[in-house]
């Protein structure tokens, strides 16, 4: 009678009888090690990875160093200004520190606030330095517009003309203005054409017309947006919101079309004749 195999396999002798329970604490930290590799970077409310705060304040130093040189460039003086704006705010912190007997405590008050004061002059010199790069050219005014802080909808060249005069529409709390920058009297006649347009969409809602340039009752450029912020507040959120829709069918801007024959004398096709139609 043959004997039967035994079932049960014999156990793996010398080393390789340790080897599960080795690769058990092997597997421990190599399942650890992978749990490390595999967690999830840190991720803002939109999906993206956070930033540090050190790389959004390098980022902040870079841009600041690059508006200085551009700045500097276009205005030699802007260093003096600076450092006299540091000095006279420092100097007059340290002076009333020594009146009260107190110099070195307020050292580092003073410092911060010649800093901030410099900064002030830094930026007041930049702005102007950017509005006189941009003065007279077409789009100026749209640059600006768009520039504003607070809830202001900007629709640039709602009408314009082949000179590139242009009228831009704002929607905000005050109402629709109604900004045009080019020839006063080209500007006049599309600021009235888009009054009228806007009016039978718009209602009882305030409109206002605006004109850009150095002449008797127009804006300049360095103080449009100070103009239009200041105007008074006529309209709530939601009716903004309601407007917002309704100008929206209007449609944005137009490009305008030259008058004329084309050049060189050659004939129109029917999709050219179709948009001069319009």
């Amino acid at each position: 009678m043959a004997r039967s195999k035994p079932t049960d396999s014999p156990a793996p002798a010398g080393n390789a009888g340790r080897g599960p329970a080795a690769g058990r604490g092997r597997s421990t930290g190599g399942a650890t090690a992978a749990g490390k590799a595999g967690k999830p970077a840190k991720t803002g409310k939109d999906g993206e990875p956070k930033v540090g705060r050190l790389k959004k304040v390098g980022n902040q130093v870079r841009m600041i160093k690059q508006a200085y040189s551009l700045t500097r460039k276009n205005d030699p003086k802007l260093p003096w200004y600076m450092l006299i704006a540091f000095v006279a705010v420092a100097g007059v912190v340290e002076l009333l520190a020594i009146l009260f007997g107190a110099p070195f405590l307020f050292l580092p008050i003073a410092v911060v606030l010649g800093v901030l004061a410099a900064m002030i002059v830094f930026g007041r010199r930049a702005q102007g330095s950017a509005y006189r790069q941009v003065e007279g050219q077409p789009g100026a005014a749209a640059w600006v517009l768009e520039g504003m802080r607070g809830d202001w909808r900007v629709s640039a060249g709602v009408a314009g003309t082949a000179q590139l005069d242009a009228v831009h529409r704002v929607l905000g709390r005050p109402g629709v203005i109604l900004v045009g920058e080019g020839s006063p009297v080209r500007v006049r006649g599309l600021l009235a054409q888009e009054k009228k347009r806007i009016a039978r969409v718009v209602g009882d809602t305030p409109i206002y017309d605006v004109t850009v340039g150095e002449e008797e009752g127009q804006v300049p450029l360095r103080k449009l947006s100070a103009h239009v912020m200041k105007l008074p507040r006529n309209l709530s959120a939601g009716e903004v919101n309601t407007l917002g829709r309704r100008l929206a069918a209007l449609g944005g801007a137009r490009p305008p079309v030259p008058g004329g024959p084309l050049p060189g004398g050659r004939q129109m096709t029917v999709s050219q004749r179709q948009v001069r139609r319009r």
